[in-house]
């Protein structure tokens, strides 16, 4: 008698607390759309750290992967079965894929996503950066600067706590990170690689700051768009990269992880992503 088959491996979603807002649904599925994967789907669930345990633990086997967002990016980490350097590096995972023989991966798709969009807008390489903000995202700004920066990196922030961190960050990543309080926030705007990892409404008081054909700007926020600080960037001639490029190239690299299709249908995915923020 021959074995019963395996089931297909085609479900994935993120999870995340608050996951309402996730655009992920929308760009993983215009990405099955245009592959043809009529049988698979991807779902959002609100899942905080208490629950999450539970909720991996109770996934079955035609399960291919999940996406993972604040404040589980962390808390993921003991379930897995293997976590990727590039995850490792910032402690933080983003992405999990579940092999046949039913092996957790973890791998942050978060870093390699910033570097393809900044490449995407022609930023290769750059003699030194500022990052804005100090939170979790500025720590895979750092991962990502280790291969894009050649020189110091200066992170603008609000206690000493936090600049500590930064420096520890930029000691474990292999990054000269210099700190710099917040109150000098505007001297980052002369860096020709900026990149703003803080909440909405945060930068907005560095607009009037901005001068006439500044570097790159790369602000990872997606909603609202464009920022105050964006907007004036722009408007002075300055290169921009959105949170929405940042969502679209980590997405691409999660599909193709996931799905085993590459590549990803990286236009197809951004045209989704632009139609929906238009849409609320």
């Amino acid at each position: 008698m021959s074995p019963a088959p395996s089931p297909a491996r085609n479900r994935a979603a993120v999870l995340g607390s608050p996951i309402a807002h996730s655009l992920s649904p929308v760009l993983h599925r215009a990405a099955y759309a245009a592959l043809g994967l009529t049988d698979w789907s991807y779902d959002r669930f609100e899942v905080d750290e208490a629950a999450l345990p539970g909720f991996v633990a109770g996934l079955e086997a035609s399960w291919a992967g999940l996406s993972l967002t604040m404040p589980l990016k962390r808390a993921i980490i003991p379930l897995l079965d293997e976590v990727s350097d590039t995850a490792a590096s910032v402690e933080a995972v983003n992405t999990v894929v579940f092999t046949e023989d039913g092996r957790r991966l973890g791998d942050n798709t978060d870093i390699p996503g910033m570097i393809a969009a900044l490449r995407e807008r022609g930023v290769d390489k750059v003699d030194s950066a500022a990052v804005l903000g100090a939170g979790a995202t500025a720590s895979s700004a750092l991962a990502a600067l280790a291969r894009v920066c050649t020189g110091p990196v200066t992170a603008y922030v609000r206690s000493e706590a936090r600049a500590a961190e930064m420096r520890g960050w930029g000691e474990r990543l292999g990054v000269d990170v210099r700190t710099a309080d917040w109150s000098a926030a505007a001297e980052a705007l002369r860096a020709p690689l900026v990149i703003a990892t803080t909440p909405a409404g945060t930068t907005d008081a560095l607009a009037a700051e901005v001068q006439e054909r500044p570097g790159t700007l790369f602000d990872v926020l997606y909603e609202p768009w464009p920022t105050a600080l964006v907007a004036a960037w722009s408007g002075r001639g300055g290169a921009v990269v959105g949170g929405l490029d940042l969502l679209v190239h980590q997405a691409v690299l999660q599909v193709e992880q996931m799905t085993g299709r590459s590549p990803a249908p990286l236009r197809a995915m951004r045209i989704a992503g632009e139609r929906a923020l238009g849409a609320r």
